[in-house]
């Protein structure tokens, strides 16, 4: 007996967030090449893969909201998650890159225009605030999140730059610009390997983590007429929608269809699981109720 409900995905406003990023990008670049800025151009090259990922966070949202079929059961809403996992992936040569050229200028220090720096971080920063608000009211999705990571580790370089800019414009210390560009480097990738575990974990059809695995077994199993329950399975189709499936061992088959609507009742109400396969089999009556949960096949636990 299955029940299958999917929450309606939300989509991030991309085609705006893309625009104004594309745009920018391009006033930053040159912007950085004219007053020899490492991390106004660091943040640029930023932006422009923003917008790469901007446009492959789209293609993923498009793809997700496409109907299920005879060859794609569920959809197509994982496409989301791997334009997440992508997105991730991006910013990894992106993170060596400006690591590399931030050793570079502070072994060889260049001179840097401040207050061409100042101006445009300035407006850097007030861009990727705006982008960064578009793509927030999303967050919860794995693929608007990739590129809210994109765009906040602009934000940070924008704010980097500001603050580059105005120290060397007062004491004239130019490797504070590659010393923030190295700190900038390490935020991004501790937040890029946040993602990348998350939509990994997704994909090899992981519990997800706000989930008491252990708690739902052990609430089917209580419900009256239930002997124990074992097989049990739950992982994430996408993060916002959860499916598990479960063998329950029951003292009447009778029994079944007051059961399984309990059963279902209690999964959305308590854990919010609507995608609920439950398969019951009939023990008889008079079985002892020696261990109501065993969550492995038959109770025992696979070798490894």
């Amino acid at each position: 007996m299955t029940a299958h409900r999917h929450r309606p995905l939300r989509k991030p406003a991309f085609a705006s967030a893309l625009g104004v990023t594309l745009v920018y990008a391009g006033v930053e670049l040159a912007g950085g090449l004219w007053s020899g800025s490492l991390a106004l151009m660091s943040d640029a090259g930023h932006m422009f893969s923003d917008a790469l990922a901007l446009a492959l966070a789209a293609g993923a949202a498009w793809l997700a909201r496409r109907p299920a079929g005879e060859r794609h059961s569920y959809g197509w809403a994982r496409a989301e998650v791997i334009g997440a996992m992508l997105n991730g992936l991006l910013m990894l040569p992106i993170i060596v890159v400006l690591v590399v050229e931030a050793v570079r200028r502070l072994i060889e220090p260049r001179p840097v225009i401040a207050g061409g720096v100042i101006v445009i971080a300035f407006f850097g920063l007030a861009i990727n605030g705006i982008v960064a608000f578009m793509l927030s009211r999303s967050a919860h999705n794995l693929n608007a999140r990739a590129a809210l990571i994109h765009v906040l580790g602009d934000l940070v370089s924008s704010l980097a730059a500001l603050i580059a800019g105005a120290v060397i414009y007062v004491t004239g210390w130019v490797l504070i610009d590659p010393i923030l560009s190295l700190v900038i480097a390490g935020l991004i990738l501790m937040t890029t390997l946040q993602l990348l575990r998350d939509t990994l974990h997704v994909l090899m059809e992981g519990v997800p983590s706000a989930i008491g695995f252990s708690e739902i077994g052990r609430a089917l199993a209580a419900i009256p007429g239930v002997v124990a329950v074992h097989d049990l399975h739950v992982w994430g189709i996408t993060p916002d929608s959860v499916a598990l499936s479960a063998h329950m061992e029951i003292e009447n088959l009778s029994e079944w269809p007051r059961i399984l609507a309990r059963s279902r009742k209690l999964l959305h109400d308590r854990f919010t699981i609507d995608h609920v396969t439950l398969q019951p089999e009939d023990v008889g009556t008079g079985v002892p109720r020696k261990a109501p949960i065993r969550l492995w096949p038959r109770g025992r636990r696979p070798r490894t």
